[in-house]
């Protein structure tokens, strides 16, 4: 079997579509065609042509990866769960028939391999991801420690990393609390009980806050 043509895609210039015999076959990333060495003219037995499907799956998977990671930065582990979603049947109804399709999901040997990738091109990075999660978390919006440390944790990142970098951070719980306090205190006007409790939402403890609200009530 001899591959026939190789065309972009109208709806995405990323991809081509491959034709063998005249007819489409699959369809690949642009930066597939050299890796692969596709060039129109060149035989392929059933089993070369099955594996360069498999490749059309890596590359379709590997680019919606990349989008997800480019939205904002992604835990290793928040990747993992973004692909093993990936391998679960999906079902949709047919446009025509209205009956309804299940489509495999892909195989857990292309998600390892685009995880794997992703990591190879620095495109995931826990440390990274922690300290823009710090940044983001702690320097802006304003949160404990104690949550702070819970977050990271369902991310993924390993305790060492975590204590590490929340060491070389500089602020401190109560610099955080006032900041919450003064910045969302007029969202609960007449409601202190509430606004305890969404403070304490936040991991600042009982204590801290009642303290903080007290020095607050008094200047």
């Amino acid at each position: 079997m001899k591959i026939t043509d190789i065309s972009l895609q109208a709806r995405d210039k990323n991809r081509v579509n491959v034709s063998v015999d005249g007819k489409y076959r699959f369809s690949l990333d642009v930066f597939q065609v050299g890796e692969l060495g596709i060039k129109v003219g060149r035989e392929y037995s059933d089993e070369e042509l099955a594996a360069l499907e498999v490749e059309s799956q890596f590359g379709k998977l590997y680019a919606r990866a990349m989008e997800y990671c480019l939205t904002r930065p992604r835990s290793v582990k928040e990747v993992r769960d973004y692909l093993w979603r990936k391998t679960r049947p999906t079902k949709k109804r047919s446009p025509k028939t209205g009956e309804i399709i299940e489509r495999p999901g892909v195989k857990p040997e292309i998600t390892e391999r685009v995880l794997a990738r992703l990591i190879d091109k620095k495109y995931l990075d826990d440390e990274k991801f922690a300290r823009f999660w710090l940044e983001h978390r702690f320097l802006q919006k304003g949160t404990s420690v104690r949550r702070l440390k819970l977050e990271l944790a369902q991310k993924g990142i390993e305790r060492e990393t975590i204590e590490r970098l929340i060491s070389e951070n500089i602020r401190s719980d109560d610099e955080e609390l006032q900041k919450i306090i003064a910045k969302k205190r007029y969202k609960y006007a007449g409601d202190e009980q509430k606004f305890m409790a969404y403070l304490a939402r936040q991991g600042f403890s009982y204590d801290d806050i009642k303290s903080a609200l007290s020095d607050t009530n008094n200047d």
